[in-house]
């Protein structure tokens, strides 16, 4: 299978005969795990290279420990060389760890102006970079509990405003479960400005470490919200998002959905074959506008 259209469907991405030990191009990951854990996994091997790569040239960029209140936690950082007040982006990783691509997203969101900075929360859970398959990357993601999450993401926000962010300008983005991650947070932090969920699951069940589901949390949401999504996703069906929609809506909440006919689930992720060019910069460039206009640049 050399074309990126010639993907295996879901179901045989996630039987167990498909699923690898990581080699040099990482493991694979299965699009049909929506349903049983509340998020979905992008079709495709999770490799060491991306295909876009941003130049580090008029930036600070690199690895940084954010402190929080139990433990420093290891993140990623890059913002433009000179000035300060620069507005914050904080980026929410996939299950798959803080590795190259999320890298690259800083970057290309410094190279803009901003500082982004995408703090590695899976820390004590484990390290998704080294687990054996895709199953053991979502068991470490499924251990992460919310109340955890929001304080590493508080920790993150005030760290990147202690490192010459703005207070005033803050927000966040994510992809898959750092989409769902998105949404969570954007509950909690009332000085968000904007959050953009790529492909991030809005039906996820409530569990003991994740008790309220995002359909519940719709009431709390303190900012306007971009959803971009794929039409072709296998686990965040149309008709859920429609769903969220109208939920947004009727409680009074902005919420801008975007769904790229075609795409499937992961089409931002330039690392792996689920990747869809046009729809991922078009997604890119409806954020940027999307940040600006909502006070985030």
């Amino acid at each position: 299978m050399n074309k990126l259209t010639d993907l295996p469907s879901a179901e045989e991405m996630i039987s167990p005969s498909r699923l690898e030990r990581p080699g040099r191009r990482g493991f694979l990951g299965g699009a049909g795990l929506g349903v049983a854990t509340g998020y979905t996994l992008a079709a495709g091997p999770v490799m060491a290279q991306t295909i876009v790569t941003t130049a580090t040239t008029g930036l600070v960029a690199g690895d940084v420990m954010i402190p929080v209140a139990d433990r420093p936690i290891p993140g990623y950082r890059a913002r433009p060389a000179t000035g300060s007040g620069w507005p914050v982006v904080v980026v929410c990783q996939e299950i798959f760890g803080l590795h190259e691509y999320i890298k690259d997203v800083c970057r290309r969101l410094a190279q803009q102006g901003y500082l982004a900075v995408a703090p590695d929360y899976y820390v004590r859970q484990g390290d998704p970079k080294t687990a054996e398959n895709v199953q053991a990357a979502a068991a470490i993601a499924l251990r992460k509990p919310d109340d955890e999450l929001n304080r590493d993401l508080d920790a993150t926000c005030t760290w990147a405003v202690s490192e010459g962010g703005s207070a005033e300008k803050l927000g966040i983005i994510g992809f898959c479960r750092g989409g769902r991650n998105v949404w969570e947070y954007s509950a909690q932090n009332p000085r968000l400005k904007a959050g953009v969920a790529f492909y991030g699951p809005v039906a996820n069940p409530a569990t003991a470490i994740t008790p309220r589901t995002i359909t519940e949390l719709v009431p709390e949401i303190k900012c306007p919200i971009l959803g971009l999504y794929g039409e072709a996703d296998t686990g965040i069906p149309v008709e859920g998002l429609r769903q969220m929609e109208a939920a947004m809506r009727a409680a009074g909440k902005s919420f801008t959905l975007v769904i790229f006919p075609g795409a499937p689930h992961g089409f931002h992720a330039d690392y792996r074959p689920s990747y869809r060019p046009d729809a991922a910069a078009s997604a890119w460039s409806q954020m940027l506008v999307f940040l600006k206009a909502h006070g985030v640049g």
